[in-house]
């Protein structure tokens, strides 16, 4: 805890004054060029891989970066509503759902059956990706567990972005060109980002 304090006093002595107008104009209002959605992976930091500031980006985190289909619902719907907030309410002119390498819940989704049984909220939510894991699973055989690994992550990318596309707000905004939509995959250990090519249907190095 210490090291979050010292940081915070750091953020308020040096961050915040070198960039205290833009906290004035933020002050009362947002407006965010773009919704990112990313895992919550504590080694992914949108900010710092896009080098975005406060105000740019609104972020919705959650395991393996799963958008569920669109459905109305009484239930509390995290995601859902954040994404209907950021698309409806703050008018963001991007989406991008961003996948990354080593990730747990792609992971836990091939071959986490067993400790998942102590995690049972996190395997419901995972049950999101099955079709994913699945598809992969009986493509590349279990000799390769690495090549299963990044193509699942990518695939599940591809699978979020066909999940956006089910809420009719996504839809109308898309034809209308006041919307667009990117997949992109984090290689943690490289800092590289590849982003999704609809055309060819693969991923293509961006920096």
């Amino acid at each position: 805890m210490k090291k979050l304090i010292d940081g915070i006093i750091q953020f308020r002595r040096e961050d915040f004054e070198a960039h205290r107008n833009l906290f004035e104009e933020l002050k009362h209002t947002q407006n965010p060029h773009t919704l990112f959605i990313s895992c919550s992976d504590s080694r992914i930091d949108p900010n710092m891989i896009t080098k975005s500031k406060p105000g740019e980006l609104f972020i919705i985190r959650n395991i393996a970066n799963i958008v569920p289909p669109f459905r109305y619902s009484t239930e509390f719907l995290a995601t859902t509503s954040a994404i209907e907030y950021a698309v409806l309410k703050l008018g963001v002119e991007n989406i991008i759902v961003c996948g990354h390498s080593n990730c747990g819940g792609c992971a836990a989704s091939i071959d986490g059956a067993e400790y998942m049984k102590e995690l049972p909220h996190t395997h419901k939510w995972l049950e999101l990706i099955e079709p994913v894991s699945q598809a992969i699973c009986s493509m590349i055989p279990a000799e390769e567990p690495a090549a299963r690994e990044w193509m699942t992550e990518q695939a599940n990318v591809v699978e979020q972005m066909n999940h956006l596309m089910t809420y009719p707000y996504i839809q109308d905004r898309i034809a209308k060109n006041q919307l667009q939509m990117h997949g992109w995959y984090y290689i943690i250990e490289t800092g590289e980002i590849f982003i999704f090519d609809p055309s060819l249907g693969a991923f293509i190095l961006a920096n």
